[in-house]
Order: structure tokens, then C-alpha cells, then sequence
């Protein structure tokens, strides 16, 4: 299943990830997908995303729990894009819990960016360095 992601970025969880029931609490999975799509981001294009003359705002998020993580888990956050728009892009992503070296697949995601103008915030068209990075991780 990892090889369907063109990056694995890891993510650890944190001590106050885990919620009453002893698990990572589902608003945080969230959390993991916007690190990972960020940080991913940033290290991918070189350069302070935040400081760019477009901005990725988050239009739309899902996720499928499939099994249960918990501090002090390590994760991988598998990305792909299913969908490089002209002003958006959609990430597939992938939530793995490393178990004693192998990857166990704990949850899948949608997160939309849609680019908007830093001081507008009206629609604009993916900045050229997204983009270039972008490309790299579209899928069939």
C-alpha cells in the first residue's frame, strides 16, 4: 500500500495527541495531514510557502478511520495528488503507524488547498513553485 504514495513524510505523535480513551483523538488526525502536506511543501519547494503572493487555504478535508494510533506511535503520512487544478490541488494521504518496522495502515484522507490571493484571499492560480513540486506527485 505505501508504494501507492509518492512521499512517506513522518510525523510523530505527542504526548497530548491522546484523548481520554487512550488514542489519538480524530480531530488530530487532521493535525498529521496538514504537517505533512506543509512541511512537505516547504521542503520540497525551498522556500517559506507562507511568504508566497498566493496562499493554500484548506477548501475541503476527509478521513476514513481504519485503526487506532497512540502516543508514543511514529508515523509516515503517505502523499499523492489525485487532482493539480488550475487553482486547486487535491491530496490523497495515507496515515501508516510503524509496527515494529513493517507500515500498518491506520486511516486515509482528501485535502483540498485552493489558492487565493495573500490580500484578497479571491482565487488565483497555483504559484509556479507549487506547482513544479505539485506535479511530481500526481497519480493516476
Amino acid at each position: 500500500m505505501t508504494q501507492q504514495y509518492p512521499v512517506l513524510w513522518p510525523v510523530p505523535t505527542r504526548w497530548a495527541d491522546n484523548d481520554h480513551y487512550g488514542h489519538v483523538n480524530n480531530v488530530t488526525y487532521y493535525s498529521y495531514f496538514d504537517t505533512a502536506v506543509n512541511a512537505w511543501l516547504i521542503h520540497a519547494t525551498g522556500t517559506d510557502i507562507r511568504e508566497l503572493p498566493a496562499l493554500g487555504v484548506v477548501a475541503q478535508t476527509s478521513c476514513q478511520y481504519l485503526g487506532s494510533i497512540s502516543f508514543p506511535d511514529q508515523l509516515q503520512v503517505g502523499l499523492r495528488i489525485s487532482r493539480l487544478g488550475r487553482s486547486s490541488i487535491t491530496y490523497d494521504l495515507a496515515i501508516f503507524r510503524d509496527a515494529d518496522g513493517s507500515l500498518e495502515l491506520a486511516a486515509t484522507g482528501v485535502f483540498v488547498h485552493v489558492y487565493v490571493d495573500s490580500e484578497t484571499r479571491k482565487p488565483v492560480e497555483i504559484p509556479e513553485v507549487i506547482r513544479t513540486a505539485a506535479a511530481e506527485l500526481v497519480t493516476d
